[in-house]
Parts: structure tokens; C-alpha cells; sequence
């Protein structure tokens, strides 16, 4: 992959900050480091970074509300950095919109290449799609009042009201709008949102279905565009029209 992307790192410990930004520059990375979330934010404005390693356990800051600003604001890859390895963090990262979870201590190596996996997925690039196993192509996908720009990479509703997406629900959401009415199994969608190098009983995929669900369902808890497959993954049962 090209090098050149801006990734920012927010940490606290300066000799792991030094460690990584150093790793990361051999890489071919251009890094930015900050030690408080201020700093982060103020940088995101003035040049926005392709990917965000964020420590969660930062002194007098909440992570997570870090995570959310940026998810709000921003359409970079995320990556959780952090020595939590409570199963609760992970899915409250998960669900403010983490592309992916890295528990110290890391091996750089397997930093460098989860970075390089989250940037294939989520940097702008003309085969996007290619996750969601159809030919490529740029347009619109309409569905209940939905229309899902796969261009500008945008949802909007029936009101054409813009619906903010992560760039994991954007690429969930075209595999399913892609494949209505296929039986899309988690391994599938987890290759379409996050690469095949996720656990073989990884079930974040569940946790992306159902933050994806209560922003396009009328009743998330009674899903009629989305639905279950007991054994098998999920299925789109709404009807797509292109254009």
C-alpha cells in the first residue's frame, strides 16, 4: 500500500509514544503525537490524520468521549490502544465506532500490519467495494427510503437528511445493499468491515449489526431490513434499486 498517511498517536507514556511514532516512520508513516486529547483535536482540525491510535487510559480524560468526537467529526480509521483488557472495553470501543483493539503489551509488528489492514479498509480508494464481493461501481442504492451514496460514501433518509456512518458501518451497509436477500455469514461481513485477519470466533460482528440497526430501522428491537439467521450470519430482506 502507499505510504504517506498521517497517523496520529495519543498516548500518555512518552517511551511507548517514541517507540511506536519511530516504528511507525520506518514504515513509511507520517506521525503526529500528543499526549492529551486537546492536542489530538486541535490537530484533527488542521490536518486531519488517515488513522488515530487511542489510548484509553489517559489521565483525567475519558477515552471513550475522545472515540465519540472523533467518530462525529471525523471519518478516519480508529484503532483503541491500551492495556484494558476487560471484555466490556472492548465492546463499548466497538461501539463507539473502533475499527479495531490492540492491548498492551503489543508486538510492533503486529501493530504496523493491523494499521496497514484498518487504512486498506477505510482509506478512500476507487475499489471499495471490493469487500462487499460485487464489481466495482460508483452510484446509488435506494431501499425503504433509504439512499445510500456509495460514491461520497454517505446514507441519507427519506427527509435526504445526511445519517452519519463509521467507515465500518458505511462498508457493513453496502454489503448488505449489495447482496439483498443472500445469507451473508459473520466471517463474510467481518472481510468486508475489517480484513480477514480477525479471530475465527470474533463476534464484533454482531456489535457492528446492531449499532448499523438503530440508525436505519424503525424498530431495532423488531428489525425489518436486517434479520438474524439463527446458525447462519444475516439477511437483507429489503428491496435495493440502483440509481
Amino acid at each position: 500500500m502507499k505510504t504517506g498517511f498521517h497517523v496520529a498517536v495519543l498516548d500518555d507514556e512518552a517511551e511507548i509514544t517514541a517507540l511506536v511514532e519511530h516504528y511507525l516512520r520506518s514504515h513509511g508513516f507520517r506521525v503526529s503525537t500528543h499526549q492529551d486529547g486537546g492536542s489530538l483535536l486541535s490537530t484533527m482540525r488542521a490536518d486531519p490524520a488517515d488513522l488515530v491510535l487511542l489510548d484509553l487510559g489517559l489521565p483525567g480524560e475519558d477515552g471513550f468521549s475522545i472515540a465519540r468526537s472523533l467518530r462525529e467529526h471525523h471519518s478516519c480509521g480508529l484503532i483503541i490502544v491500551t492495556g484494558r483488557g476487560d471484555a466490556v472495553d472492548r465492546v463499548v470501543g466497538l461501539e463507539v465506532g473502533a475499527d479495531d483493539y490492540v492491548t498492551k503489551p503489543f508486538d510492533l509488528r503486529e501493530l504496523v500490519a493491523r494499521v496497514k489492514a484498518v487504512l486498506r479498509r477505510t482509506a478512500p480508494r476507487a475499489d471499495a467495494a471490493a469487500a462487499a464481493g460485487a464489481p466495482q461501481q460508483a452510484g446509488l442504492l435506494r431501499f425503504s427510503g433509504w439512499t445510500l451514496d456509495t460514491a461520497a460514501r454517505s446514507l441519507r433518509n427519506a427527509a435526504r437528511e445526511d445519517v452519519p456512518l463509521t467507515r465500518g458501518e458505511f462498508e457493513l451497509l453496502q454489503a448488505f445493499a449489495r447482496n439483498p436477500g443472500r445469507v451473508l455469514s459473520r466471517d463474510f461481513l467481518l472481510g468486508c468491515t475489517r480484513g480477514r485477519d480477525a479471530a475465527p470466533f470474533d463476534r464484533t460482528i454482531d456489535v457492528q449489526v446492531g449499532r448499523l440497526r438503530r440508525k436505519i430501522e424503525a424498530n431495532p428491537d423488531d428489525p425489518q431490513l436486517i434479520k438474524s439467521v439463527r446458525g447462519a450470519g444475516y439477511i437483507f430482506v429489503g428491496s435495493v434499486a440502483d440509481g
